[in-house]
């Protein structure tokens, strides 16, 4: 917008929060833990915030030896340059975050090297060979992971603090509001239901906006990449970009990005604005061994199928990198193979899996259905045969243990795609969570934290963004709430500031209930808390259950939401069979209920 002198303001906040995810969530609760007046505002709807830290496998970087963390966190940013107090800062965080989750978040931290080193020391030990590694650890808020329990407690401690943070869902931020002169970004346009409002900030903007692993033209011209199957929130769409280059910020990473699952970061091909599903282990083997191989746009086999990627990086001359994209990669398979995967228990009952299978009598035919050129795939089919038969595969040195020929009959295929956990780049910023311009200078009064702007300048160690949406969400949150000399005087009259504020969206709830009906809660979903109102008997037998309140993803947790219910009435028991890719759902659902029934008598 055309900045004004006289900008006559909507409502006026100490702070304002660009993004619900952890990094907002926790710049929001800082702020207000230093006295400032918080908005939080977040482009989805009431129940889908939350971001990437939402879906990610809640696990925080944490390590116990700063001198060695730091070695191994330059080795990882190797051969690229950063900052040296950025990664003393960061080192730092990682060091104490044991601490922090104990003091901050209330609850015992434990180590993943203590109670999951079989389950995780892949994870933890993502990069062994280089030096200060075996410092490195992860802190998590529970024994468990993929749960979405520290999002829940970063949520929580937002929830508490509803008397100094107003919270604003579907309510997308459009642009800041900078004085021309001073530079000095004095506000927010956000939108709500239709409507432009002019936010006062008078002490901070913090942007925690995430990345732009929704946004295509953003994909295809910072990452080079046509296309890329989202894992986290389908709500970074790119906008604290825009934000921030019209205010004239500087930018970095914006290449780097992070991949995961199958081979080296892949899934079953979705459509557009779908989530692809993450898979893992069991399921890695039985795409990756045997009579399997992946083909490139062209027909040919580009990578090692049966190496571990690490958050989709592979081996690539002496670094690890995301291999080049394709645009419709295949993953080739024989009728073994097919009885494989139809027999696993997550891929054999999974839609873009089973529903997408493509057969033929022969390689031509096969070439010819997924368009590439018949000569070039059977070439590939020959050479993968040859290293079966020799033991041997002197393209990608595939280990002999995982190869098996193709037996005679039809082939198949099936589409693949490249997964994007989450993108790195964006604004730069230095240790105090300050926006940078181009000269290197703070764009006075904005921060940012989290996955927007990241630090990962190249190899990215798993745990590494979550604890950065911690460390530097306290960093922002605590500097923007600072008052700024000329926050409470108006500068085009000189007089106090009027205080005026929004409705937040966060309201106490009641329930209604009726004659043997009872409430039950949960917060056992991946999304927060669950509600439903049971009726039921004095024995405790179901006669319906309806879900008040819930805050699953689009998928396959509200799959869960949609069915349960019904099977639990129909056999009028709680234990039903979970829903397949909903476990969390399924569970914190199940406890709701049991919470209702539980009532029953008392």
């Amino acid at each position: 917008m055309i900045y004004q002198k006289n900008i006559k303001w909507d409502a006026n906040y100490d702070v304002v929060v660009l993004g619900f995810g952890g990094a907002g969530a926790t710049a929001a609760r800082f702020a207000a833990d230093n006295g400032a007046k918080v908005l939080l505002v977040d482009v989805a709807p009431e129940g889908h915030e939350g971001g990437n830290t939402r879906y990610s496998a809640q696990l925080i970087g944490t390590g116990n030896d700063f001198a060695e963390l730091k070695k191994y966190y330059q080795n990882l940013t190797a051969p690229m340059e950063l900052d040296e107090d950025m990664i003393d800062t960061y080192v730092e965080g990682m060091v104490n975050t044991p601490n922090y989750v104990s003091k901050y978040l209330g609850v015992e931290p434990c180590s993943a090297k203590e109670y999951a080193p079989e389950q995780l020391h892949h994870a933890y030990e993502e990069f062994p060979e280089f030096a200060g590694s075996e410092s490195y650890d992860f802190t998590t808020v529970k024994k468990s992971w993929f749960d979405a329990a520290l999002w829940k407690l970063l949520k929580k401690e937002v929830v508490k603090r509803q008397d100094q943070i107003d919270v604003m869902f579907e309510t997308p931020a459009k642009e800041l509001i900078q004085n021309p002169e001073s530079r000095k970004i004095e506000g927010v346009l956000i939108e709500r239901a239709g409507k432009l409002l002019k936010i006062q900030a008078k002490n901070g903007v913090v942007m925690t906006t995430g990345g732009f692993e929704n946004n295509q033209t953003m994909i295809e011209d910072f990452i080079g990449a046509k296309k890329l199957a989202p894992l986290g929130s389908l709500y970074n769409r790119g906008d604290g970009i825009k934000m921030a280059q019209q205010v004239g910020a500087d930018f970095w990473h914006l290449h780097n990005y992070e991949s995961l699952g199958l081979l080296h970061g892949m899934a079953f091909a979705v459509p557009d604005g779908e989530r692809g599903r993450l898979m893992l282990g069991a399921q890695n083997v039985a795409v990756a061994h045997g009579s399997s191989f992946v083909i490139g746009d062209d027909g040919t086999r580009y990578f090692n199928e049966a190496e571990e990627n690490r958050h989709g990086h592979i081996k690539n001359h002496g670094q690890w990198k995301v291999p080049l994209n394709q645009e419709h990669p295949y993953l080739i398979f024989d009728q073994a193979k097919k009885a494989e995967l139809d027999q696993d228990p997550i891929i054999g009952s999974y839609g873009p899996y089973t529903d997408n299978v493509i057969e033929a009598a022969s390689c031509q035919e096969l070439a010819t259905k997924i368009g590439v050129e018949p000569a070039v795939l059977q070439d590939s089919l020959d050479r993968f045969n040859q290293a079966c038969q020799t033991g041997n595969d002197p393209e990608f040195r595939r280990d002999p243990a995982t190869l098996r020929a193709f037996a005679a009959g039809p082939l198949y295929a099936v589409r693949m795609e490249q997964t994007m956990l989450n993108t790195q780049g964006g604004a730069r910023r230095n240790k105090d969570a300050e926006v940078l311009d181009t000269k290197g200078d703070p764009i006075p009064h904005l921060y940012s934290a989290g996955e927007f702007g990241g630090i990962c300048a190249n190899q990215y160690q798993g745990g590494n963004n979550i604890a950065e949406c911690l460390i530097w969400g306290k960093i922002a949150g605590e500097n923007a709430a600072k008052e700024k000399e000329d926050a409470t005087v108006d500068a085009a009259s000189g007089a106090s500031v009027h205080q005026v504020h929004l409705t937040s969206d966060l309201q106490d709830e009641s329930y209604e209930t009726g004659e043997n009906q009872y409430i039950g809660k949960s917060n056992g979903g991946m999304g927060g808390e669950i509600v439903v109102r049971v009726t039921a008997d004095d024995h405790k037998n179901l006669q319906k259950i309806e879900v008040l309140k819930q805050a699953e993803s689009e998928d396959y947790g509200l799959k869960a939401i949609k069915t349960l219910p019904l099977e639990m009435v129909k056999e009028n028991k709680v234990d039903v069979d979970a829903v397949s890719g909903a476990s969390s759902t399924s569970r914190g659902l199940k406890d709701a209920v049991n919470d209702a029934l539980n009532k029953i008598g008392k």
